[in-house]
């Protein structure tokens, strides 16, 4: 790392507790950044190591964090399994992958962890057997499979053979060189089933008291510990809440956390939510960051070990203020790893600036890949999961590049065509940087992306890359090896009656204040642009009307901005029409038509959010002079954050 050249263990001015050591149980770390688990999607389908795997970890270990907790490893060959390309800790059979895997994160500086479980009815897979407490399926699982997502309802026998195989999988842990072994008993996976009365319905010993509900984490406790002996570090994951209604409120994850460590529990790794309620567990940017911290600070307060804070704690300034005020004794970081795993050198060594920080879209990690049986990736960081392959190499020939467009795109190709050794200039007919990142910050509820573009203008300044502010016509190229088009995209407009009326904006121009907004607003189109742009104007005090063709509005938005943004539009005082499309656009509104005929709709604004297109005419007036370019970003098709960075990046390295 160019932050850290091995060695002591580095202490930050700036984040003096996030950088110093510390201990759970016999092991110290040395500072307080733990890498949360996370599902990969990285190991061979036999639940073994794979090579990918040690090379994406190995990665997340020179980053610079105090631990590396190893993604979830089902502990039995039953139904602890959940997800493709699922980590094994259920067979000695596994020992020889994981223990090259703990080899490979101590060697690379960190405390080799790692994280077992059983995944409940939480079964991604949707193939039985999937087991649980009670017969009471996931929902999303039910939409999907139907009868067969229904549980298999656990007997007292098999339950006893679940706290066993935990045991065992603990005992590999120790033998494969683990240093810590943490207990999966949060999200909604099999102890929660237990311990939720949303999915607890049983009356025998595991169900209805709080005492009978906690029964099952008792007995795996005690059988981990009675099978790694008194010295191993054992930690266990805890959902503060399930976010439930009839689910359990932290007051009984108190009480489960105090009986814990009398059973010899050293950390409690502390989180929320479940699958069901997803925007608590990994939450999207209209979610407030830092978001489970509340509960590790509830559970501090009644246990004497040391609790580990997790959830959306994207930058240093954040961590350090949980340890500050003790509402944590460690970090656990998981998203913000993937989108920079240099994120520990980079706040120890006092350089936040240089972080490329976690923007909570959860394209790359969920949307675009697990969710679709693919390895993980990150929006902002191409290099995940593609470790050792994408790497930012020296050119074999420098190269003058010119670089049309300082958005997100054309940024982040500027930026690794410059450390690759071209001598890269960027052209922005703007007076600011960003281009519609601009735009996509705007909204309270997207204040992520604000971190990001100081980034990436840090890094553009720090690298010396010039901005011509002119927009760059064909004479301005000439001299140039290379060009880069991220020219971006402009906003559609339909043809239709009164388009041209003063009354009617462009949804950029609305958000950017380029053109006056009125009291009484219709926007036009509800997809990602349109319903942000209407939110956003309802939660600050417009009159809205949302006019959508389609029978549902945000349609293609991330399942976990879907859910928050649900939740925030049932509050705001909004009208929704869809199957209804826009036919002429008036002096004082816009008529529109749907299943019940025509309406006239009154409005001061009329907003039209009906898509970008792509901006290529300076691409072919080049690519027909014959000269060498490249497309960027939206410049390619109008996309996202997600898009922006992957083609910025792939092109600023091939070039």
């Amino acid at each position: 790392s160019a932050y850290h050249k091995g060695g002591a263990p580095m202490k930050s001015k700036m984040f003096p507790i996030l950088s110093s050591p510390a201990k759970i149980g016999n092991v110290t770390l040395k500072n307080r950044i733990l890498k949360a688990p996370q599902s990969s999607g990285m190991n061979n389908k036999d639940g073994t190591v794979s090579e990918r795997a040690i090379r994406y970890y190995s990665d997340q270990a020179k980053g610079g964090a105090g631990a590396i907790i190893v993604e979830y490893a089902y502990v039995d060959e039953i139904g602890s399994k959940s997800a493709h390309c699922h980590l094994g800790i259920s067979s000695d059979e596994h020992i020889p992958g994981l223990s090259w895997l703990a080899e490979c994160i101590r060697e690379n500086g960190a405390v080799p962890a790692i994280q077992i479980e059983h995944c409940g009815r939480q079964k991604f897979l949707g193939t039985q057997p999937i087991c649980a407490a009670s017969a009471l399926p996931w929902p999303k699982l039910w939409n999907q499979y139907g009868v067969q997502s229904v549980p298999h309802v656990l007997t007292i026998e098999e339950i006893q053979d679940i706290v066993h195989a935990f045991g065992d999988a603990a005992r590999r842990a120790k033998t494969a060189g683990f240093e810590i072994v943490e207990i999966h008993g949060a999200h909604g996976y099999l102890l929660t089933n237990f311990f939720s009365p949303h999915t607890n319905h049983r009356t025998d010993l595991y169900g209805g008291s709080l005492e009978n509900r906690m029964r099952i984490y008792l007995e795996i406790a005690r059988d981990v510990r009675k099978k790694v002996g008194p010295d191993m570090a054992v930690t266990i994951r805890l959902s503060g809440t399930d976010y439930e209604p009839d689910g359990f409120p932290i007051e009984d994850t108190i009480e489960l956390a105090k009986a814990l460590e009398k059973e010899g529990i050293d950390a409690f790794h502390i989180s929320g939510g479940d699958h069901h309620t997803m925007i608590h567990q990994v939450s999207p940017m209209a979610i407030n960051v830092c978001h489970n911290v509340w509960a590790a600070e509830a559970i501090k307060k009644h246990v004497h070990v040391p609790v580990i804070a997790s959830g959306s704690i994207t930058l240093p300034e954040y961590a350090e203020e949980i340890l500050a005020s003790g509402k944590g004794d460690f970090v656990g970081l998981g998203r913000p790893l993937w989108a920079d795993p240099e994120w520990p050198n980079k706040a120890c060594s006092d350089h936040p600036e240089d972080i490329r920080p976690c923007i909570r879209c959860n394209e790359g990690c969920l949307e675009r890949t697990f969710f679709n049986y693919k390895a993980v990736t990150c929006a902002v960081n191409p290099q995940i999961s593609r470790e050792g392959e994408l790497k930012i190499k020296p050119a074999e020939k420098p190269r003058t590049i010119a670089v049309i467009g300082a958005g997100a795109a054309g940024m982040e190709a500027a930026r690794v065509a410059k450390l690759r050794g071209h001598d890269v200039t960027i052209f922005e007919e703007k007076p600011i940087d960003g281009g519609l990142l601009n735009e996509a910050a705007a909204p309270e509820f997207k204040a992520d992306i604000r971190p990001l573009m100081k980034y990436q203008a840090t890094q553009i300044k720090k690298l010396g890359i010039p901005v011509i502010r002119k927009r760059a016509e064909m004479a301005d190229l000439e001299d140039y090896d290379a060009v880069i088009c991220a020219t971006g995209s402009t906003p559609i407009i339909p043809r239709i009656p009164g388009v041209d009326k003063p009354i009617a904006v462009d949804c950029l121009s609305a958000i950017n204040g380029a053109k006056p907004v009125g009291e009484r607003v219709i926007v036009i189109g509800g997809g990602l642009v349109g319903s942000e742009t209407a939110l956003d104007l309802a939660e600050n005090g417009h009159k809205v009307t949302l006019v959508e063709m389609q029978p549902q509005i945000m349609n293609g938005v991330a399942v976990t901005d879907f859910l928050a943004y649900s939740e925030r539009i049932a509050k705001a005082d909004m009208r929704i029409l869809t199957n209804t499309r826009l036919e002429a656009i008036e002096d004082d509104g816009a008529i529109v038509s749907g299943k019940q005929g025509e309406e006239k709709l009154t409005a001061d604004t009329v907003i039209l959010a009906l898509g970008l297109k792509a901006n290529h005419q300076l691409y072919d007036q080049l690519i027909a002079a014959d000269k060498e370019a490249y497309l960027v970003g939206d410049a390619v098709k109008a996309g996202k954050i997600f898009d922006a960075f992957h083609t910025g990046y792939r092109v600023g390295l091939k070039i």
